[in-house]
């Protein structure tokens, strides 16, 4: 059996407002500019960067025993800029085309929330509580990450759909869980179809602002965007961790149960 944390229970990770949204969405634009412009800089930094950082983001975020805004947040952000790179690499320098990577990362996501499933029998963010539960959630949010930049790339470049053209897409996708959930569908399945849609997304629409125009951008370049977006993340984590927002409730283990 996982070993809790100190009791009573307090999930690792935030409640599902809005803002939980706004800010996922900044952090896959930003993971996406980030790791274009470190890539076409240097990828020997690109390559520290983004393992090391990850590396001590999640260090971070598993040392806390409760939410922490800044940390949870810093180890979204390092995901979202590694698990693009983790999806580039396959196309850029193995040469597999976006049509491959993204069934490819599909069925990696899959498996990670079967694994999950089958050793926790529950997939909530409600139940992350232990160092297992942690583990499994993060490796889901990597592969989703690395799925959403493939997805992205598939239907702006393979498709020909362009960045601005696939953000509508998603923007239109990402409505779909959300009504289903009214409708009733289950609350852990509409929230992980959003959350992945949430990459490709945010990726499309950063892709279309940094991007020069000759690839359907509008050319304000990848850095200026990734530092746009990124100082917009400062700003909301701040308030979140100053305001207490999104904190989930505490929950003595006698009394919790699973969402449906």
């Amino acid at each position: 059996m996982p070993q809790p944390f100190p009791h009573p229970l307090a999930a690792k990770v935030p409640e599902i407002t809005l803002l939980f949204w706004v800010i996922k969405v900044l952090t896959t634009g930003m993971g996406e500019t980030a790791s274009d412009y470190l890539a076409h800089t240097s990828l020997a930094l690109a390559g520290l960067i983004g393992v090391g950082g990850l590396a001590v983001a999640l260090g971070w975020q598993l040392s806390t025993t409760e939410y922490r805004p800044a940390a949870y947040w810093t180890a979204v952000a390092m995901v979202a800029v590694t698990g693009t790179m983790v999806a580039d690499a396959l196309h850029r320098f193995v040469g597999l085309s976006y049509a491959v990577t993204t069934p490819f990362y599909a069925a990696v996501l899959t498996a990670v929330l079967v694994w999950w499933w089958l050793s926790e029998r529950t997939l909530s963010i409600h139940s992350i509580h232990t160092r297992r539960r942690e583990a499994f959630y993060w490796l889901a949010v990597m592969a989703s990450f690395a799925l959403g930049t493939a997805a992205g790339d598939f239907t702006a470049a393979t498709l020909n759909l362009g960045y601005f053209t696939s953000g509508l897409l998603f923007g239109a996708m990402i409505l779909v869980p959300l009504v289903a959930w009214r409708l009733g569908l289950n609350a852990v399945v509409a929230f992980w179809a959003a959350y992945i849609l949430t990459r490709p997304l945010g990726a499309s629409f950063a892709d279309w602002l940094g991007k020069p125009a000759y690839r359907s951008g509008l050319g304000y370049g990848d850095g200026t965007v990734t530092v746009v977006t990124l100082l917009a993340i400062v700003v909301l984590v701040a308030w979140v961790a100053a305001t207490g927002h999104g904190v989930q409730a505490r929950r003595e283990p006698e009394f919790e149960t699973e969402p449906a």
